[in-house]
């Protein structure tokens, strides 16, 4: 069980972590506890110098440990105590995660943390079971399909699902017998800083997973941009998304999994459960205070019940319990940063403004830190930053319709396609819109990930490309090669 803490009494430590041991730095960007605003560490940035290091380190520890060459089973067995250790270090991990980020401590032991080691242990078990493929040819030929390690993975991760996010890029990468540097969030590095010590304490071999510490213009184009990171995982923004794209473009060729962003509709049916659909999408915007790609950020309802349900989901609002996220008894997240809370103000008062009807919510809650209201906006028109912009914040929009097709045609997104929300009772038709969406994935009468960690995760249109999660993710770290064989 998650307990509350006193968050003053800890103490990270800082510095990149390379070859297995902390390389100590000097930290030069105020990280700030989002839950009071008050600085309360510093975070290095390590530029080309240092990157170099950490890829160079990876590659001799690929070498000399031969890790994607040994039993893939001898590789499991890593994963598996890694796993077991995260676990067991649940308490020290959430409180790294809880202080610093606006993930409540209450959530992490059995939600975070839990899933993360889960997610590990289903990654190290595709290790030794994954296989290449004899493919038909003629009679005077053999045929095969192999498929190999990549060899250094860049990987970046966000900062609004710290752990989690860590574990989806590290977890198939070494399963897969790769090698990974690793650039955590800048606001949010210290839980990442600490898995790396517990891989380490499990018999991960030094060099193979490196972390180092910096923002995105200089630590994150120095990995993306490096000659000898054969991949790029990244998890964030579409905006930084397309940065990396093109700082990989001018520097050379390589493949990338990009999960970005989202403006994700909820679609409820006039037949749906009601009192079940409220609870699932009142849940699909507060969860994180809105702060997650897939947040269900737009509800689209038929006429017939919008009142019935934009009151069910108020109520469901009103009842959230913000609080500092050290506090065991808060179920309701801050907003990360000054910076985002004044944009989800500014995006909200416009939408007003502009003729928009604020429901309920509508400006920051009367509390230390950066919390922000659950908000419910109505009668706005869908070329509005409220509806096209991703808020990343607890504001849900509600927009009406008549027919099917009407509410398609409001859920497609010109940009965004990274999930989408289906209320009804009418199986044929969840199963005809679900291949009508332009979403990578489709909830039906729920809206959250479940703990099925073989399905894949990932977006259409500017939402992304390839597969967090799932076999897809593994393959994802693999490369295949063709080999032919003349029989003599």
């Amino acid at each position: 069980m998650s307990k509350s803490f006193n968050p003053d009494d800890v103490s990270p430590t800082i510095g990149h972590y390379i070859g297995g041991a902390y390389a100590p730095a000097d930290g030069v960007i105020d990280v700030t506890r989002p839950s009071d605003g008050k600085v309360a560490a510093a975070c290095p940035v390590a530029d080309a110098g240092m990157v170099d290091r950490a890829v160079q380190t990876a590659k001799a520890a690929l070498k000399t440990s031969n890790w994607g060459g040994i039993r893939p089973r001898e590789r499991s067995k890593v994963l598996q105590r890694w796993a077991d250790l995260i676990e067991a270090e649940a308490g020290t991990l959430a409180m790294l995660e809880a202080a610093y980020s606006t993930r409540p401590v209450g959530q992490l032991g059995q939600g975070d943390i839990a899933i993360t080691a889960e997610q590990i242990r289903f990654f190290a078990e595709f290790a030794d079971k994954e296989d290449g493929t004899v493919v038909p040819t003629d009679d005077a030929s053999f045929g095969m399909i192999l498929t190999e390690p990549y060899g250094v993975v860049g990987a970046i991760t966000p900062w609004n699902f710290p752990i989690n996010m860590a574990g989806w890029k590290i977890g198939p990468a070494l399963a897969a017998g790769n090698a990974v540097v690793l650039k955590p969030s800048e606001m949010t590095p210290f839980s990442t800083l600490y898995m790396a010590e517990l891989a380490t304490r499990a018999g991960l071999p030094d060099g193979l997973l490196n972390i180092v510490l910096g923002d995105g213009e200089t630590t994150g184009n120095a990995i993306t941009a490096h000659p000898d990171i054969a991949k790029v995982s990244f998890t964030g923004s579409t905006a930084a998304g397309s940065a990396i794209m093109a700082n990989i473009a001018r520097t050379g060729v390589k493949p990338m999994t990009l999960e970005l962003g989202g403006k994700s509709p909820q679609i409820v049916f006039a037949d749906a459960d009601l009192e079940g659909a409220a609870s699932a999408i009142a849940n699909g915007i507060l969860s994180n205070a809105g702060q997650a790609c897939v947040a269900g950020s737009r509800l689209i309802v038929e006429r017939t019940i919008a009142e019935r349900l934009g009151d069910a989901i108020a109520s469901h609002m009103r009842a959230v319990m913000p609080g500092p996220t050290w506090d065991a008894a808060s179920k309701y997240s801050p907003i990360i940063s000054q910076r985002q809370i004044e944009r989800i103000d500014r995006i909200v008062k416009a939408a007003i403004a502009g003729g928009g009807e604020c429901m309920l919510g509508g400006g920051r809650l009367e509390q230390a830190g950066y919390f922000y209201a659950p908000t419910l906006l109505s009668s706005i028109g869908s070329s509005s930053p409220a509806i096209v912009e991703e808020i990343f914040g607890p504001v849900l929009t509600m927009q009406t319709f008549d027919t099917e097709e009407e509410a398609v045609a409001l859920a497609d997104h010109p940009q965004y396609g990274l999930a989408a929300g289906l209320y009804t009772k009418d199986l044929s038709r969840a199963l005809r819109l679900s291949r009508s969406l332009q979403a990578g994935t489709v909830w039906i009468n729920r809206y959250n990930r479940s703990r099925d960690h073989i399905l894949p995760t990932g977006g259409y249109k500017k939402s992304g490309f390839g597969k967090d999660l799932g076999r897809d993710a593994y393959l994802a770290n693999r490369k295949s090669k063709s080999v032919l064989i003349a029989l003599q």
